[in-house]
């Protein structure tokens, strides 16, 4: 019998945001795939989780997301976490998520921070209806022309950017969206 994955949110700024339920599945998994085990030792070690930790990023996705399907298929119990949030929006965890699923292998998504909603609910902008872009693309001619093709959109946007790209992406937001 295969293990269960474990899609595990954690805290976007503030400790005290991670569930109760979330500890709970951190101290009882085999094993913690983590976005970067450097960030994510810090939160580990503040709530005494000592597990065994293995990276889970995208430039080794592939090959580590092979030998985490074929660890949940021995049976071992894996939670996935990210930086911050929720792992599987905008990070490599969708991939993992998708293999687990091809290999019927059971998910368990635990409720928690996903900095999407919080920001979303917390800016005033209209809640009935949005649409969620994730990161843009690198490229500035790629990301101005998804602006254009957004031009037109009603509901509010939400965008996920890297500090040192901001700068430009609000450029173009403001050249192409006003």
């Amino acid at each position: 019998m295969s293990g269960k994955l474990y899609i595990c949110p954690t805290p976007i700024g503030n400790l005290e945001d991670i569930t109760y339920r979330t500890l709970r599945v951190l101290n009882e998994v085999d094993l913690i795939a983590a976005e970067d085990t450097r960030h994510s030792i810090k939160l580990l070690n503040h709530f005494e989780i000592s597990k065994p930790l293995t990276s889970y990023f995208e430039h080794n996705k592939d090959t580590k997301g092979d030998y985490l399907i074929n660890k949940l298929l021995e049976g071992e119990n894996i939670a996935l976490i990210s930086d911050a949030g929720m792992p599987g929006i905008s990070d490599p965890g969708e991939d993992l998520i998708k293999q687990a699923i091809e290999h019927n292998i059971e998910i368990d998504v635990l409720p928690g921070a996903t900095a999407f909603a919080v920001a979303l609910v917390g800016s005033g902008l209209d809640t009935h209806k949005f649409v969620f872009e994730g990161f843009l693309d690198r490229d500035k001619k790629i990301r101005r022309k998804r602006l254009e093709e957004l031009k037109e959109e009603e509901r509010t946007m939400i965008f996920y950017e890297s500090p040192h790209r901001l700068k430009d992406t609000l450029k173009d937001m403001l050249k192409i969206l006003g």
